[in-house]
């Protein structure tokens, strides 16, 4: 998955967090493995999607991008330098080019500060412009994301969820970054703002030549904005391909089960196809199976998989056809348990 010319490249990510016993004599008992491996491109322009239930380890991959949390181990490359091998200085210049949009925006913003201080707060951290210079870009930001001027006089409390939100989007967009991570952006918000917020990022996106990643849970919010999706399940990147192609053949087992709980606006389409309910919860990172981390829970090792295979043999991340990547020992023999799932997929044979 990592190739030459990437704006963002990760290469084997870890990031594992220590397990401690006793109150004084602290005793490292174990680990969480809350990412565990992990290989990823991100092209300048290209806005990826990154999917998966929660304890997947998205959000913990997201802070190691920007330089937040530190890597156990592996490396990760932006424009062509290692993050993690920069000194402070450099880490300080490097924030100015990667921002991170965080999930709550009540708990993200400082309640003592007003929005026109919270979003120039950056520009005065990094030295950029006079207070005039920094006032009029205040101004400029919040009406790029659809506030008006007059909102910099207010405090997060006397914002709606879906306004705070934006003035955290203005914020990351404060020092003009070229790479924005943007931690499940709408799942605090009412629905009838989540569209709101996803057309704005759209927007930015299209309008300011930005490169993304957006971390969320709901497939249907990522297909609207990404052009490409990753797959994580219990820190590791199962799946990877384009968003149409995910959305049309999804290959991983993991993947149709969640694509399974999206509705379809089709009557007839919605009535004979199959959701598939997993059974039992994500395994805990601190102990995940052997083999197969999905296997305790994979409908399709119970149909035409070797049990033995998947509890014993971790899969690898391999290429199926152009573009398209899974982590299954069976992919190819699950497209005709997928077709009874979803009718819609017996339309598209594969290449």
């Amino acid at each position: 998955m990592i190739t030459n010319g990437s704006l963002l490249a990760m290469r084997d990510i870890r990031v594992h967090f220590p397990i401690t016993k006793g109150l004084f004599l602290r005793r490292h008992v174990g680990v969480v493995r809350a990412v565990d491996g992990v290989d990823l491109e991100v092209r300048a322009g290209q806005s990826v999607g990154l999917v998966g239930e929660s304890g997947s380890g998205k959000t913990t991959l997201g802070r190691a991008v920007v330089a937040l949390t530190r890597p156990t181990g592996g490396t990760i490359t932006f424009d062509g330098r290692d993050v993690w091998s920069l000194d402070r200085d450099e880490q300080t210049k490097l924030r100015r080019r990667v921002q991170m949009v965080f999930q709550d925006p009540h708990a993200s913003l400082d309640p003592r500060m007003t929005v026109a201080a919270s979003i120039s707060e950056p520009l005065e951290i990094h030295h950029l412009g006079s207070r005039s210079d920094r006032k009029r870009r205040v101004g400029e930001l919040l009406e790029l994301v659809g506030l008006h001027p007059s909102h910099g006089g207010r405090y997060p409390h006397e914002l709606s969820g879906g306004q705070r939100q934006r003035v955290g989007v203005a914020r990351a967009l404060s020092l003009g970054p070229e790479l924005i991570v943007a931690d499940e952006p709408v799942s605090a918000l009412d629905v009838s703002i989540q569209a709101q917020i996803v057309n704005l990022l759209q927007k930015l996106r299209r309008e300011l030549g930005l490169t993304s990643i957006l971390i969320a849970h709901d497939l249907a919010v990522v297909r609207q904005v990404s052009d490409a999706i990753a797959v994580m399940y219990l820190g590791r990147i199962v799946e990877w391909a384009n968003a149409q192609d995910l959305y049309r053949e999804p290959l991983h087992p993991y993947t149709v089960a969640l694509l399974s709980a999206v509705p379809i606006p089709d009557p007839v389409i919605e009535a004979t196809r199959e959701r598939i309910v997993l059974r039992g919860d994500v395994p805990s990172p601190a102990s995940p199976p052997p083999g197969c981390a999905f296997h305790t829970r994979c409908w399709l090792r119970d149909k035409l998989g070797n049990p033995e295979r998947c509890s014993a043999e971790t899969p690898a991340l391999r290429t199926l056809r152009s573009g398209h990547l899974v982590a299954c020992h069976f992919a190819e023999d699950g497209r005709e348990a997928e077709a009874r799932i979803d009718p819609e997929s017996r339309s598209s044979e594969p290449s």
